[in-house]
């Protein structure tokens, strides 16, 4: 099996890396420092398209796959971790929108999550179950064309910032 990047591939990783050493790495320091948490740099980063990744054309997004997410994710880690963090949450709440969303929903969030004008996050941590998807206990259950939700989440990137938030939650019996 090749393991090699492809040249596209290599494009990305170039793109990326030049990105963070001039966008992300001179600030790094600075911004845990101070407890910066640089919104008008990932809105540059979204121009660059690494903020719908994962998401389909259709709305603005790139529909890379894993691979090229990784080396995305990679490169920009090595300027700033943190940022690099948080823009991989806000990639896979964008992504669940797109995929898992109806056509509305999709229509009105998505083209502004991938041009990061809102920001989202996705709420799966749980005092007691920690970051299991599994084992969590948060409920959502049908009460006539609305979804009445019950439990706490704990831990959530982006908290108090973003603008949409995707809360992991069981609709079925407990268990696997």
């Amino acid at each position: 099996m090749d393991f090699a990047l492809t040249d596209d591939q290599r494009a990305i990783q170039d793109a990326a890396r030049a990105f963070a050493e001039a966008e992300l790495a001179p600030h790094s320091a600075e911004w845990d420092e101070t407890k910066h948490f640089p919104v008008d740099v990932m809105k540059h980063a979204a121009e660059m398209g690494f903020c719908g990744i994962y998401t389909g054309e259709e709305h603005g997004g790139m529909a890379l796959g894993r691979v090229e997410a990784a080396v995305i994710f990679e490169e920009l880690s090595r300027g700033d971790v943190s940022t690099a963090a948080f823009i991989s949450i806000h990639n896979m709440a964008t992504w669940m929108i797109d995929k898992f969303g109806s056509d509305d929903l999709r229509a009105r969030y998505v083209p502004s999550l991938v041009s990061m004008e809102k920001l989202a996050s996705y709420c799966l941590t749980e005092p007691g179950s920690g970051s299991d998807a599994a084992a969590l206990r948060t409920t959502a259950r049908l009460d006539g064309d609305h979804y009445v939700l019950n439990g706490s989440k704990a831990f959530i990137s982006g908290a108090g910032v973003s603008d949409v938030y995707v809360v992991m939650v069981r609709t079925g019996d407990d268990g696997p």
